[in-house]
Formats: structure tokens, sequence, C-alpha cells
């Protein structure tokens, strides 16, 4: 039986805990699917939202492990990460892409559309599918509406170079379930 994620499982450090995340289940009020792409951000790290300090954007990222980190990208998608490392330190993991499983005719009307392979590849897209708000900023993971299971199992991981961001571009710290039809892009 697939065991649920606790707070403390997002304790390590986010490169490590964004490999850990590739192939777990992420449910939103009943909606969502096994996560295949993630993203790790670190306070040291210049492309991070933490790296200048806590803002009034990004105070939820230096909260306790195991919480929901919700920002709007380029004004228009909300994108969930979740915290991991120590309470005050400031690290996240992105969650880029998932393989829909549930929910999948609730994911197509707040998309609108049918192709099941891009209703959540990309971080925007996830946030649509699943219905993220940023009422969600600061929640924790282990609660309603957020369920995430661990995954069952060994799965073979890629790395690579994250995406869309110019500083820090070349840190391999994007993850991806290898040769996986539902990417956001492929390695």
């Amino acid at each position: 039986m697939t065991k649920p994620m606790h707070p403390a499982d997002f304790a390590g450090d986010s490169h490590e805990v964004a490999q850990s995340l590739i192939g777990a289940v992420l449910l939103v009020g009943g909606v969502g699917g096994r996560i295949v792409e993630t993203e790790a951000y670190d306070r040291e790290d210049p492309a991070s939202h933490s790296y200048s300090g806590p803002t009034a954007r990004n105070r939820s990222m230096f909260g306790p492990p195991g919480r929901a980190y919700v920002y709007r990208s380029y004004g228009i998608h909300w994108c969930l990460n979740f915290v991991c490392r120590e309470e005050g330190h400031g690290a996240g993991v992105l969650i880029r892409a998932i393989e829909p499983l549930r929910g999948i005719d609730t994911m197509r009307e707040r998309r609108g559309l049918h192709d099941e392979r891009l209703l959540c590849a990309g971080p925007g897209r996830v946030g649509q599918a699943l219905g993220i708000t940023h009422d969600m900023n600061g929640m924790r993971l282990d609660r309603k509406p957020f369920r995430v299971l661990a995954r069952e199992g060994d799965v073979e991981i890629v790395a690579g170079p994250r995406v869309g961001i110019s500083k820090a571009a070349d840190v391999p710290w994007r993850f991806g379930l290898k040769g996986c039809a539902f990417l956001s892009r492929r390695f």
C-alpha cells in the first residue's frame, strides 16, 4: 500500500527531495497523478526566489518543510512548489509535470483541452489542471486538499539543466522520469 508522505520526508536538500518525488503521486482535491518532472531550488542558488532572503512573495518558502509555496509566474500561472530543508532555510521543489491519473475530465475542463499528454506538461499547466490558487500558499502537504503518496519501487531518473531561468542555468537540478511521454520537454 502506498504511504502518504510526511513533512519530515521534505526535510532534505531540495535536489534530493526533487529526485525522491519522481514517481510519487500528487492529488489536490482528489485530482492529480504521478509526478514525472521536478526542479530543485535552494537559498544559495541565484535562480531561486529565496536567494535574496524572505519577502512577502516568498515567505512560505522559508517555512517548515512539507508545505506548499505557490507563486504566480508571468502574472498568469499559479505554480506549485514543495518547501524543503529546515524552517528558515528557503529551499523548494517546483512541480514541473505530472502524468494525469485521477480527475482527468476535471483537468480537461480546467485546461480547456483534450490531449491528456498536455494537461500537466509544465508548471503553469500543472497549476491550472490541479486548481492551484494562491490560497493554498503555506498549506501543509499532508492535509486536505493535498495528498502526496510516496513512490513505490525504483524508477529511472534523468537529470539536466533547469528551464526558463537566466541565472545558474547550467545547474543540473531538473529531474524527470526517463522515457516518460508526459514531461514538459525532453532532457
